[in-house]
């Protein structure tokens, strides 16, 4: 597959240097706004698909008539939360 561009990036001088500032060793300033760019779009991804498991948990909640309490929510986060504790 042959690769692609982006647009180039206008920017202020300050945010330039400040990008320049945080880079790894041997890590080039193109790498980083790669890595940005690919981290962007995961984050995006996961909250359109977080947004829709809402979308249908409040579908079928509507449906079934069958909600949760916030109670009950919160004592099951902090069961998850306190097992793993314990792993650790």
């Amino acid at each position: 597959m042959k690769s692609a561009t982006i647009p180039p990036l206008r920017v202020t001088p300050d945010l330039r240097q400040d990008a320049e500032s945080v880079l790894k060793e041997g890590e080039t300033l193109s790498s980083f706004v790669e890595e940005s760019l690919r981290k962007q779009i995961e984050y995006r991804k996961f909250k359109q698909e977080f947004i829709a498991r809402g979308m249908v948990a409040r579908d079928q909640a509507k449906a079934t008539g069958r909600y949760v309490s916030k109670e009950e929510v919160m004592d099951s986060l902090h069961s998850i939360l306190n097992k793993t504790q314990q792993k650790q």
